[in-house]
């Protein structure tokens, strides 16, 4: 196990922690409120040290995972700041409750056993209230892992498409050096024609002033004699 995933959990754990913390923090009297909240804020610290660790660790990534740890980075610090928010509301309430009950006169009469069922109502309504609130949770947790993991399965493919496209600008490459090796070749073939038909029309020029010289001779010879004759 990598120590990014250790600190996942140990984060999910103080969430979980810190939620339970937080729902019982009316049920509890006023020296054990202020236990709980010690408690909670050494929690919530934690739990942000945590992230900063995560977000250190997420720096050391490739690139395809950080684009994924970075959505579950999100989404952490997204319900770390909820929590804190709900944890202050809670204490606020708490402390008002507390307040208002300092001036409020309890009827020791036959009310007693009404008011423990309603005690025993509102403990029940606050655990399901809990509950419910740690399987929302829960619920966003998965729900921000699903979306990472969509991510991260988006992110390899972007990678695995642009790794296709680079083969095949490699391969275009390559044939394009081929191909210009191929003009070079076909180029000096030219050139090597195009010298061999110039020393051949030179050999042909040679050839042909050599025939009229060879005319020019015979006729001179031919008719030379024939001059002097005729002289004589």
């Amino acid at each position: 196990m990598s120590l990014l995933e250790q600190y996942e959990q140990q984060y999910a754990a103080l969430i979980a922690e810190i939620t339970a913390h937080i729902g019982r923090l009316q049920q509890q009297s006023a020296s054990e409120r202020n236990e709980l909240c010690n408690k909670i804020d050494g929690s919530l610290s934690e739990a942000q040290e945590l992230l900063e660790q995560m977000g250190l660790e997420v720096r050391e990534l490739n690139p395809a995972q950080r684009s994924s740890f970075n959505g579950k980075l999100q989404v952490a610090q997204a319900e770390l700041k909820r929590l804190q928010t709900e944890y202050k509301q809670t204490k606020d309430k708490a402390r008002s409750q507390q307040s208002n009950a300092a001036y409020t006169t309890l009827d020791l009469g036959g009310s007693d056993y009404y008011e423990d069922v309603s005690i025993s109502n509102d403990q029940r309504q606050r655990l399901l209230d809990n509950s419910e609130r740690i399987e929302r949770t829960g619920n966003r947790l998965t729900e921000g892992y699903r979306v990472a993991l969509e991510t991260e399965a988006l992110g390899a493919q972007v990678l695995n498409d642009l790794h296709h496209q680079r083969e095949t600008l490699q391969g275009a490459r390559a044939r394009l050096r081929e191909t210009n090796a191929e003009l070079g070749r076909a180029s000096r073939t030219l050139n090597t024609m195009m010298l061999r038909a110039l020393r051949e029309k030179v050999v042909l020029y040679g050839v042909g002033v050599c025939f009229v010289v060879a005319v020019g001779v015979s006729l001179y010879l031919t008719f030379a004699p024939s001059t002097s004759a005729a002289t004589s």
